[in-house]
């Protein structure tokens, strides 16, 4: 996808979620995300987006600013619906007026700017509608080809230099001698190779042989990785090769619940 697709989807994901969360009980648990309510995951999803909005349309090169311009959700979930569209929508407005190439500061280490948060938000969108959903006894669904762009931006952002940096415990625990993890949806152009060095973890878009391969449908595996569902909730899903290195990845999973 490019720049624009990405932004396309954010605005439909978020629109939904806003549907389904307006008016609702702001105290609400969200079971995929056990310290959230719902208030507070409707706080985050809005509130990224403006922060996000604030990055790239006044094309930033450090954080602060946008961190200290925090916009908090309205408390009352009667204005959710609204606050989310407008902050999805300023968004895409947002990002439709730089290009790829403009400098934008963005946590991963890779100088990626535009192109890292056009498809961070879009994960984002994704994989916190699957919260909502959660919360509310809905049912998810999702686009094979936007589950594997989900999929690909939350590994990504996983193994970063950045975030590998930025988290220190989490770097050390997925450290490791050469062990490799393929990750293969079925139902969309879409494999991973995740190799455990012991500086780094390298990620790589190729089909290959691996210690474990976990395939499956695109939407299962973008679920039970990002720990939005248990693998004994994804039948779909086949295990193949060291289980245990699988449970492994999955256990250091925690970047939203942590």
């Amino acid at each position: 996808m490019d720049t624009s697709a990405y932004l396309n989807v954010v605005v439909e994901q978020t629109g939904t979620l806003a549907e389904w969360v307006h008016g609702k009980d702001p105290a609400a648990p969200v079971p995929t995300t056990p310290k959230w309510t719902l208030a507070d995951l409707v706080d985050h999803v809005g509130s990224t987006q403006r922060m996000v909005t604030m990055l790239v349309g006044e094309r930033m090169t450090a954080p602060d600013d946008a961190y200290a311009r925090y916009v908090p959700g309205p408390a009352d979930p009667g204005q959710w619906r609204d606050w989310l569209n407008e902050s999805a929508a300023e968004a895409r407005d947002a990002f439709a007026s730089v290009t790829d190439d403009t400098p934008v500061w963005d946590p991963s280490g890779d100088d990626a700017g535009v192109r890292f948060w056009s498809r961070r938000l879009f994960g984002e969108a994704c994989i916190h509608r699957a919260d909502a959903a959660s919360a509310l006894g809905t049912r998810y669904e999702l686009a094979p080809s936007s589950a594997v762009g989900a999929l690909e931006d939350w590994l990504d952002t996983m193994t970063s230099q950045g975030y590998l940096e930025n988290r220190p415990d989490y770097a050390a625990a997925m450290r490791g001698t050469g062990q490799t993890l393929h990750f293969h949806a079925t139902d969309a152009p879409g494999e991973w190779l995740a190799r455990r060095e012991p500086e780094n973890v390298v990620l790589e878009r190729v089909h290959a042989e691996a210690d474990v391969t976990v395939s499956g449908p695109a939407t299962d595996l973008m679920l039970v990785i990002s720990r939005r569902r248990p693998l004994s909730a994804a039948p779909g899903l086949d295990v193949q090769g060291d289980r245990t290195l699988f449970d492994r990845w999955i256990e250091q999973m925690d970047w939203v619940t942590d």
